[in-house]
C-alpha cells in the first residue's frame, strides 16, 4: 500500500509548481479573449488555388476600418479571419476584395456579434462557473453530513473539493494564458464549456474517494482518520486512473484528428481532466487530514 497521504508535502509542492507559473502568467497576460467576449466578426472562407499566408491576408485588409486583423489557417484550405464589427455591405466588399487578391475564393460562414452581447456572455460564463462551484459544495456538504465520529464536518469535504477544482481551473486558465500570450490563442464558449466538463469530471473523482472513506469511517474504528484515507485512496487510485486514461485516450484521438475548430476546446478538456485526477487523489484526499490535524492542534 501507498503512503500517499503522509507524503503529502511532495504533493502540494508538485501543484504549486504549476499553480505559481500559472497564477503569474493570468496576471500578466490574462486571457485572450475572442469575438464571442469581446465582440466582433469572424470570417471564415476557403480558398480554390493555394492558401495565402496570414499576412498576406491581412494586409489585403489594411485598406478597410476594420482594426486589427488576425487571419489563421483552418484545415488544408481555409481560413478565419477576426476583424471588429462590421454589417452586411462592408463582408461583402471585403469577400470581393479577396477574391480579387487571390482567385476564387468560397465564403463559408460570417457572424458578428456586438460588444454588448460580448460582455452579457462573459457575464454569464462566470455566474454559471461560480454557480456550479456553489452547488458542488452544497452537495457534498449534504452528502457527507453522516460520517462517522472522528471524522472532520461534512463541510470540509466540500471545501477539499473546492479547493481541488480551483487546482485545476488555475492550471487550465495559466496554459490558456501562455497559449495566448505566445501563439495569440483565444479563448470563446467553447474554452468555458470545456471548463464546466473539466469541473463535473474532477469532484465526480472526489466525490469516489470521498464516499470509500466515509465506508472506511464505519468499518474501521482502529486505525487514525490519516490512515482511513491513505486506504480510500489506495482502494479507488486504480479505478480512478483507468476511467480517465480511456477518457484521455478517446481526446487525444479528437485533438489529431477531430479538425482544427475544436482543437483547443479538446486541448482544455486533455490538461483538466489530467489535473483534475491528479487533484482529487492528490489534493483533495490529503485536504482532510490536514484540516484535520489543524483543528486538533487548536
Amino acid at each position: 500500500m501507498y503512503n500517499i497521504i503522509q507524503k503529502r508535502k511532495i504533493w502540494l509542492v508538485v501543484s504549486a509548481t504549476f499553480i505559481i507559473p500559472s497564477i503569474i502568467m493570468f496576471s500578466i497576460s490574462g486571457l485572450k479573449l475572442g469575438i464571442d467576449f469581446t465582440g466582433g466578426s469572424l470570417i471564415q472562407v476557403g480558398f480554390a488555388d493555394e492558401r495565402p499566408s496570414s499576412q498576406a491576408v491581412a494586409d489585403s485588409l489594411s485598406e478597410f476600418d476594420v482594426g486589427a486583423v488576425k487571419a489563421q489557417p483552418l484545415g488544408d484550405s481555409e481560413m478565419t479571419i477576426r476583424i471588429k464589427e462590421i454589417d452586411n455591405e462592408t463582408y461583402l466588399t471585403i469577400l470581393a476584395s479577396l477574391r480579387e487578391n487571390f482567385g476564387q475564393v468560397e465564403e463559408r460562414s460570417f457572424e458578428s456579434i456586438g460588444p454588448t452581447i460580448g460582455r452579457e456572455l462573459r457575464e454569464k460564463a462566470l455566474i454559471a462557473i461560480a454557480s456550479v462551484l456553489f452547488f458542488i459544495i452544497l452537495y457534498i456538504s449534504i452528502a457527507f453530513r453522516k460520517t462517522g465520529s472522528s471524522s472532520v464536518k461534512s463541510w470540509v469535504y466540500g471545501l477539499g473539493a473546492l479547493a481541488a477544482l480551483f487546482h485545476d481551473i488555475i492550471i487550465v486558465v495559466g496554459v490558456f494564458s501562455f497559449l495566448g500570450y505566445f501563439l495569440n490563442v483565444e479563448v470563446d464558449t467553447l474554452f468555458i464549456t470545456a471548463l464546466l466538463t473539466v469541473l463535473g469530471f474532477s469532484v465526480h473523482d472526489t466525490i469516489v474517494v470521498y464516499d470509500r472513506v466515509r465506508e472506511q469511517l464505519k468499518l474501521n474504528v482502529t486505525d487514525t482518520f490519516e490512515e482511513v484515507v491513505n486506504i480510500s485512496v489506495n482502494q479507488t487510485i486504480i479505478r480512478s486512473l483507468n476511467t480517465s486514461l480511456t477518457t484521455l485516450l478517446v481526446l487525444f484521438a479528437l485533438y489529431l484528428f477531430g479538425g482544427e475548430s475544436i482543437r483547443y476546446f479538446i486541448l482544455a478538456l486533455i490538461i483538466g481532466i489530467a489535473v483534475g485526477t491528479y487533484s482529487s487523489i492528490f489534493i483533495a484526499s490529503p485536504f482532510l487530514v490536514f484540516w484535520k490535524n489543524i483543528t486538533n492542534r487548536s
